[in-house]
């Protein structure tokens, strides 16, 4: 993901921090520690709610007294919003491990300024994997609640001086209800989130999973449209709208890539690519280039040097040229030599990844060191609408 920072490995597995996450810290600290005699009353609540309801756990009373001085409010608040997000790191690690443990490689784990997500192989798990995988997250989320809950109980009971214990009881008990609120969240059947997963993997048992995809996906958007429209008109408040943007555009992206796996599932670059391929030398002039361009309508062209790819030329290559300069410019002069290349026999979906996350229209195909011809996203985009039929 672009703006993470590389900050070690886990269980063999890349952890990085998005520079959003950078914001998160204080913002929350912000928003956590701005009200802290609130907040202490509503963790209160919860605890003796849960007292009243279960009939055997002990009522916690908690002494604001070390939370209320100068800054110490935002350093309690920069402290759970660490502790927040390690439960997060902790929930999408129990994901990737399971991932792991059912043959799916995990590229990474990133967090990020709204939680994290753990970055998979693109293939699809199989419906009786993706179950327990989605519910390994929020499980764990709901065992890191109860443990802070129990440290909670447990430091009210154990610390004898009350401010401390309050402190402690406030920073646990907050973490615990965070928790809860996490596994709730997360189980609401609204794709791509756990939940949605989980109904795809029970719907993908009864019908297709091109078709379980779509259910889950438009139950999705229709949750993020609520989600959006509730913290718009009702409270105003941009986490839930920024949340539901996000939400909206992950189910629409993931429905889009299961058509795409679903639509060339089993084709190879050889079954679409055009073998008669137009190329150029790195001495044509530029103006021959772009002569070519209009009468052909192809914005690239391979550049082969006795025989060997050596670049491609596309349009961009021509912008970034100063039309003063172009008329004593040779394609070498321009020409992009870092080419992105695939053998024939490579799948169509990775061919259609690789555009799709390069930003790329193009791709030469290689066999061996002889250019066997080029594959383009309009062909691709043409191969699925036949199919389709």
């Amino acid at each position: 993901m672009n703006g993470s920072l590389n900050v070690g490995k886990l269980f063999g597995i890349p952890v990085k921090l998005h520079v959003t996450f950078l914001l998160a810290i204080p913002l929350f600290a912000w928003l956590i520690g701005r009200d802290v005699q609130m907040t202490a009353r509503v963790i209160e609540g919860f605890f003796n709610l849960a007292a009243g309801v279960t009939g055997f756990l002990p009522r916690l009373s908690i002494d604001p007294s070390y939370l209320e001085p100068g800054f110490v409010p935002y350093l309690v608040g920069v402290v759970v919003a660490l502790g927040l997000f390690l439960c997060v790191f902790i929930h999408e690690l129990a994901h990737s491990l399971l991932a792991r443990r059912h043959g799916i490689r995990i590229h990474s784990i990133t967090l990020l300024i709204l939680g994290g997500v753990s970055s998979i192989e693109d293939d699809l798990p199989e419906p009786r994997d993706e179950l327990p995988m989605a519910l390994a997250g929020p499980l764990t989320s709901l065992g890191l609640g109860i443990l802070s809950a129990i440290l909670a109980y447990l430091a009210d009971a154990a610390v004898a001086s009350r401010p401390l214990a309050g402190a402690l009881v406030f920073i646990l008990g907050y973490l615990g209800i965070l928790n809860v609120m996490l596994f709730a969240f997360n189980l609401i059947p609204a794709f791509p989130m756990d939940g949605g997963r989980v109904l795809r993997a029970w719907l993908a048992t009864r019908v297709p999973l091109a078709r379980a995809t779509k259910i889950a996906a438009d139950i999705g958007k229709a949750f993020a449209v609520l989600m959006g429209l509730f913290g718009v008109l009702v409270v105003f408040n941009p986490i839930l709208i920024i949340i539901a943007f996000f939400i909206y555009i992950g189910a629409d992206q993931e429905s889009m890539m299961v058509r795409y796996n679903v639509l060339l599932k089993d084709l190879r670059v050889s079954d679409v690519m055009a073998r008669e391929v137009i190329t150029v030398a790195p001495t044509t002039p530029l103006p021959d280039v772009i002569r070519m361009m209009y009468a052909t309508k192809h914005l690239a062209f391979p550049v082969l040097d006795q025989g060997v790819l050596v670049g491609m030329v596309t349009l961009d290559d021509v912008h970034r040229t100063s039309e003063i300069d172009r008329d004593a410019k040779q394609v070498r002069d321009i020409m992009t030599r870092s080419v992105v290349t695939l053998p024939p026999d490579a799948l169509l979906t990775d061919a259609f990844r690789l555009m799709t996350r390069q930003g790329i229209g193009r791709i030469p195909i290689v066999e061996g060191t002889t250019l066997a011809g080029i594959v383009t996203r309009t062909d691709i985009l043409k191969v699925m609408e036949l199919r389709e039929i």
